[in-house]
């Protein structure tokens, strides 16, 4: 009975520790169970490496393939994930319950661009002192707010009274 593999990664040629191993060829034929020398000895014929694939299965999976080869092209795509891969950040914008029209609209250019850029957006709507006494123009605005965007993003965080603040957040559809 064989443990994990040794070292990070595939198990090559003289690596391999089963003694009887299901063999693919570099043409991609199946071999059946044969023996590790072998398979060594064929791998060593066609100037290639013997490479442990499946580990796990029984009788273990080992194909005949340019190792080095391999490695760089798994390399390759692991880095072309990578690349393609997007992360969300969360953009706030700050209001006012006193915001002027132009203001408003600024701000609210600045969260479409947020969005179609695939960022959330955290609105963050701050009272200062006696404003706290009239809340329900915060939540108004906020309700402007979402109903501006509700084509184009969806309320993933419902407004929220926290402290002297009011917190939403939005993300694209």
């Amino acid at each position: 009975m064989q443990g994990p593999p040794s070292k990070k990664g595939l198990r090559v040629n003289d690596e391999i520790t089963a003694d009887q191993i299901r063999l693919i060829d570099d043409s991609g034929e199946n071999h059946g169970t044969v023996n590790i020398d072998k398979g060594l000895s064929m791998a060593k014929a066609a100037g290639l490496d013997l490479v442990e694939i499946s580990p796990n299965a029984e009788p273990p999976v080992c194909k005949i393939l340019d190792y080095g080869r391999f490695r760089y092209a798994a390399q390759k795509k692991a880095s072309l994930a990578k690349k393609k891969q997007k992360t969300v950040e969360v953009k706030e914008i700050k209001l006012r319950p006193g915001i002027e029209k132009h203001d408003y609209d600024v701000k609210m250019r600045a969260v479409d661009k947020f969005l179609s850029g695939g960022d959330k957006v955290k609105v963050t709507l701050r009272f200062r002192g006696r404003e706290m006494a009239h809340q329900e123009l915060g939540m108004d605005l906020l309700k402007r707010v979402q109903e501006d965007f509700q084509d184009l993003a969806k309320i993933e965080q419902a407004p929220k009274m926290e402290g002297r603040q009011i917190i939403m957040v939005m993300s694209p559809k």
